[in-house]
């Protein structure tokens, strides 16, 4: 055996699915000078214990497309590398018990089409076609995917390892990385085995990532929970089908039961995902061991007692069953459930790809993501559900173990869009979060901030079960409308805590800033939008820029975009350059509507209200010191109130009180949301992600083609002498009872033709918009399209290249 190599350009941590998966497609890209090290066997660690299923299902776009791609790799994989690979591919039936269910069906249906994946409703009658052993009197429905199916783990893991191996990678076992220096230029990893200098780290540690994590003084956000799935004996009645027919049944999800059955061999595999559920590692009495690579927890069946005899009269062959072996091991979970992959945060040169809940089906496409990250750095599809800079740093331990249960106790729960979690709520609240409670508000987290989404009143049903629903109408429908209408007809104030905001100076900023964005900087005293393009032309993230002085600028951006817009203006900021978080300082009310002028000026606010759109001024409300942004995201006359914490209250109090006799009234994020989409503004990482050029987005306008350079022009001149492919249009959509869900799928005489990016019901306009992308010659003003939402085509007609409401903008402008 060759010794530990002194330097490789890049050295993976973790020898599970997705560490060797990694450096199997860096060296397919052509970095073939990578390491990776394991502290134990390869496998050790969730990978040894796992199941081994493969599905293609998400109700994520990104994921699916993870999860796609690896199906679709691992077929060929064992004859590519010259490895045996045991991998069934049975095909899934997926269990609905209610109509709500099965419309999360159709929506994933549509979805997978467009991935060319070809999913089938069946009803409960056509269900024993697939599955004959199978109890269907209380079913719904179901989905069969065909393209599902389970793989040996231990099999797909030395598959990755020789391919990787043959191409001229490295793999050193029993090796663990015991310290990590940064000298500069290169990192310094020490091992039992001696040093390895590195140009690029990787964490792909697993349910250790959080050890791993702490030598780079990184915080990885994560938890451990305990999964138990269960082996049961043959069953002499599925091997004599199973020999009749020449293959194995296809692996059942009872979702609404929360488990999944597989044949195994001749007998049974049921892995359940209970609630209440169970955290190891997760207390000081229960401190993680430094070596857990090939052990389990002791068995807890108690606990899955129900969804065993749910199983059991599920498919009632399974009683007959002999349980043969019960396998206890350790799973990892982010917050939100969905694994790391990407740059790791605030550190230089390392990234993550850890944390996989799933990471049998999703190591394959784990492995291609991360070997573009390292690469090239950037994906080929926008992997934000993945990217460890969702995570700003609040999550703290208590909050991800809190969520983590959450998630895996609802692990096959759909994701309604007008649902919030309750788990790990109030990590953050605005300076008037009581004021805004006492009025009503029904709130949801936004990095944390927990921001009013809607006003109820009294008799108003806000209890959790109600938010349940794909409809539009829910107890919320009614207080949104009034809420837009008194934007529309009077004003209205959003508290809107936690954007994230940058303050950039020194000598050289404007030109600086304008090599970043695609756009002209504008003026000192002038606020505009700015968008940041990567080298291939694609949206990489919006922000508002003010021009505060000569060698100022205050770039304002999302709050989920924090981490992950810091990260970028950093690692292009300019020599001489100094940057500024000032998101914990500040906070922000929107105030807008046709009186928005008048309840400032009663509310005493020292300012020029004349001073047009697109302006910033300094003034003063209830004595305080605030910034007055001339601009409204709700497409009305209005102003942004930014202000530091400690003034808040009074500022609040002083507005209110000015607006109650003028119809003032607060409203929520839901408003905001049918309010922009009236106006055609792009929300982050739905309309805006780099699934979409700058052109493609249709902000060409925010191009200054006469620029000398900025970053991505040329890509962007090249698409736009070539044309574009796709083109960004507003939809008038015929809906019924749903608006359409993100990437629900456009047709055009039989064919799909583009994708919504964003729908909601437009209550000042007074029908259903939707923002998407559709190929460019049906872009066209009066082409009628279908939109698919939840399985049924609806009608469409592409509008104008104007906002749907207030087309010249006279209203924002007055």
């Amino acid at each position: 055996m060759a010794e530990l190599p002194k330097q490789a350009r890049v050295v993976i941590i973790g020898g599970g699915a997705v560490g060797a998966s990694g450096l199997y497609h860096l060296a397919k890209a052509g970095w073939t000078d990578c390491v990776l090290l394991e502290k134990n066997e390869l496998t050790a660690g969730s990978t040894w214990h796992a199941a081994g299923n493969v599905p293609t299902f998400s109700s994520s776009w990104s994921i699916m497309n993870m999860q796609r791609y690896s199906a679709q790799l691992y077929r060929g994989l064992g004859q590519e590398v010259g490895y045996p690979m045991n991998y069934h591919v049975t095909g899934s039936v997926r269990l609905g018990h209610s109509a709500e269910r099965l419309l999360e069906f159709k929506r994933v249906q549509g979805m997978g089409r467009y991935q060319g994946m070809d999913l089938e409703i069946m009803s409960p009658d056509e269900i024993r076609s697939k599955y004959p052993f199978v109890e269907t009197h209380d079913l719904a429905g179901a989905l069969y995917d065909p393209y599902d199916g389970d793989i040996d783990p231990a099999q797909l893991t030395q598959a990755f390892a020789k391919g990787a191996r043959d191409m001229g990678a490295h793999i050193e076992r029993f090796c663990p990385v015991t310290a990590a220096e940064w000298t500069g230029s290169e990192w310094v990893l020490s091992t039992p085995k001696g040093e390895i200098r590195c140009e690029y780290v990787v964490n792909a540690g697993g349910y250790y990532a959080a050890e791993i994590g702490r030598m780079f003084g990184r915080r990885v956000p994560m938890m451990v929970m305990s999964h138990q799935y269960l082996l049961f004996d043959t069953v002499p009645e599925l091997e004599a089908w199973s020999k009749e027919v020449g293959h194995k049944l296809p692996l059942l999800r009872d979702v609404d039961s929360s488990y999944y059955l597989r044949q195994e061999k001749m007998g049974f595999n049921l892995g359940p995902y209970e609630n209440p559920c169970r955290a190891h590692w997760a207390t000081p009495d229960d401190p993680m061991p430094d070596d857990f690579s090939f052990q389990l927890f002791p068995d807890d069946l108690e606990r899955i007692e129900w969804h065993i005899s749910d199983a059991m009269a599920r498919v009632p062959l399974l009683e007959k069953a002999n349980l043969q072996k019960v396998i206890n091991g350790p799973i990892p979970y982010t917050p939100d459930g969905n694994p790391l992959i990407g740059p790791m945060p605030g550190v230089p040169n390392a990234f993550e790809a850890c944390v996989f809940t799933f990471g049998i089906c999703q190591a394959g496409g784990a492995g291609k993501v991360l070997a573009e990250w390292v690469t090239e750095g950037a994906t080929e599809w926008d992997m934000w559900s993945c990217d460890p800079r969702r995570f700003t740093g609040f999550e703290d331990h208590d909050y991800c173990v809190a969520k983590g249960k959450e998630v895996y106790g609802h692990e096959y729960a759909m994701h309604f869009p007008h649902h919030a979690w309750p788990e790990g709520r109030g990590k953050k609240l605005s300076p008037v979060h009581d004021s805004v409670a006492a009025l009503g508000a029904q709130f949801g987290p936004f990095n944390g901030w927990e921001r009013a989404l809607w006003y109820a009143a009294e008799g108003d049903d806000t209890s959790e079960a109600a938010q349940q629903t794909w409809r539009r109408e829910g107890p919320w429908f009614r207080a949104v409308q009034a809420e837009c209408q008194a934007v529309r007809d009077a004003c209205g104030i959003l508290d809107l805590p936690g954007f994230s905001r940058f303050v950039v100076t020194g000598p050289g900023v404007v030109d600086w800033l304008s090599a970043q964005i695609t756009g002209k900087v504008p003026a000192v005293g002038r606020l505009g939008l700015a968008y940041f393009a990567d080298d291939k032309g694609r949206i990489v993230t919006e922000m508002s820029v003010a021009r505060m002085a000569e060698d100022k600028v205050m770039l304002i951006t999302a709050a989920t975009a924090q981490s992950h817009d810091k990260a970028w203006l950093l690692a292009n900021l300019a020599p001489g350059l100094e940057l500024k978080d000032q998101t914990e300082a500040w906070t922000t009310q929107i105030l807008t509507g046709p009186k928005a002028r008048e309840v400032l000026a009663a509310a005493g606010a020292e300012a020029d209200l004349s001073r047009p759109w697109l302006t910033w001024q300094e003034a003063k409300i209830a004595g305080a010191d605030v910034l007055l942004m001339r601009v409204s995201f709700a497409g009305e006359l209005g102003w942004e109130v930014h202000s530091r914490i400690a003034d808040t209250p009074a500022i609040w109090q002083a507005v209110m009180a000015a607006g109650a006799p003028l119809g003032l009234r607060p409203f929520g994020m839901f408003a905001l949301n049918s309010l922009r989409i009236e106006k055609g503004y792009r929300a982050w990482k739905g309309d805006l992600s780099t699934d979409y050029t700058v052109l493609q987005g249709g902000l060409e306008r925010f191009v200054d083609w006469a620029k000398p350079a900025f970053r991505g022009k040329q890509a962007l001149e090249a698409e736009k002498q070539a044309g574009v492919s796709k083109q960004f249009v507003t939809l008038k959509v015929e809906a019924g009872a749903f608006d359409p869900p993100y990437m629900s799928t456009l047709w055009h005489d039989g064919q799909v033709v583009g994708e919504t990016t964003s729908g909601y019901w437009g209550h000042r306009v007074g029908h259903c918009l939707a923002l998407g992308m559709l190929r460019a010659d049906l872009a066209v003003p009066g082409t009628t399209l279908e939109v698919e939402i939840f399985g049924e085509r609806v009608a469409a007609e592409v509008l104008p290249d104007a906002p749907a409401w207030d087309a010249p903008n006279a209203r924002l402008r007055a």
